[in-house]
């Protein structure tokens, strides 16, 4: 479990900071819980299955998919629960900003970025 802890945190992006205090624990204590030195409690498995969507049974045996299967609505809403949840101010900014955009804005976002793709 240990080692599939560390694989959750890596495959999620986050550094080992970020990740224990998503799971309400100190920074040393994950790093404790990735070497080895201490087990995985039944706590950090249950915050971890429900704040980042994990496999429970993944968690403890390493079976099955690392993620359980989501719509597309439940996985926009665990995307930006992450962004509001953290310390990234422009992340934030830039949230806020596209949730005002008109739909006139966002049809001149889309060309952009269609022209970007194609340039």
């Amino acid at each position: 479990m240990n080692e599939r802890l560390k694989e959750l945190r890596k495959a999620l992006g986050l550094k080992q900071g970020d990740f224990a205090a998503a799971l309400s624990i100190s920074q040393g204590h994950l790093s404790d819980i990735e070497n080895g030195r201490k087990e995985v409690s039944e706590r950090v498995i249950s915050i971890s299955a429900l704040k980042f969507n994990a496999n429970e049974d993944w968690l403890r045996t390493g079976n099955g998919n690392m993620f359980n299967p989501m719509s597309e609505d439940e996985e926009l809403d665990l995307y930006i629960g992450r962004i509001s949840g953290g310390e990234d101010k422009f992340k934030k900014n830039l949230l806020k900003a596209l949730c005002k955009l008109s739909e006139d804005e966002w049809n001149v976002l889309k060309k952009i970025i269609s022209e970007m793709k194609e340039g």
